[in-house]
């Protein structure tokens, strides 16, 4: 999913470049066009392979990405996988495994206790929205989940939510699609704190 955001980079960098050269210098003229096909042959194929992936639901494609092991193995603690298998639709802010890591220590081990279980599964619920929202139908506000309570959605600086950069969009799944951040959201009432005390 990284080589996806640096191909499409690479592609807007030599886009850019292509735009801003001078008709004046020949070699740069030459040497932007070129780069831009190969980085869209790349970002072609690497779009290929995220196809393939995304062929299966939610689950599936997060079983299947690398850096989502922490969340796959998260789900599965809250006995979510079923749920998130279902037909949906379903959109899904998804936590890399490194924003997981980002967590304070012991938060993460603590989550994953099965006394837990239910501050889990309202943490995991909470990245989830019922319907299929794409990236360029996300609009500035407030947005209620699938665990209740409301995140909040920017599209100011790219999109965020409650904060946290989506780092790639718009990955199709059979029920839905991903978005993928990076940071983990709290829910407000959820308190890290009585989490670690235990």
């Amino acid at each position: 999913m990284k080589k996806i955001s640096i191909a499409a980079v690479a592609v807007a960098a030599a886009l850019t470049l292509a735009a801003c050269s001078s008709s004046t210098d020949d070699a740069t003229a030459e040497s932007a066009p070129a780069a831009s096909a190969a980085a869209e042959e790349s970002a072609m194929a690497e779009d290929s392979e995220m196809t393939d992936e995304s062929a299966g639901d939610i689950v599936d494609v997060a079983v299947a990405t690398d850096g989502f092991s922490t969340l796959a193995a998260a789900v599965t603690a809250a006995g979510l996988v079923d749920t998130l298998k279902g037909e949906g639709p379903f959109t899904v802010f998804a936590p890399t495994d490194d924003a997981f890591a980002a967590l304070p220590a012991g938060v993460l081990d603590a989550l994953l206790l099965p006394e837990n279980k239910d501050a889990l599964t309202k943490i995991l619920t909470y990245h989830a929205v019922a319907g299929e929202v794409m990236a360029a139908d996300v609009t500035d506000g407030d947005v209620p989940t699938v665990e209740g309570q409301s995140i909040t959605l920017s599209t100011e600086n790219g999109v965020t939510v409650n904060g946290a950069n989506v780092i790639q969009a718009d990955v199709v799944a059979s029920n839905g699609v991903i978005h993928v951040i990076d940071a983990v959201l709290l829910p407000p009432d959820v308190d890290v704190d009585a989490l670690l005390a235990q």
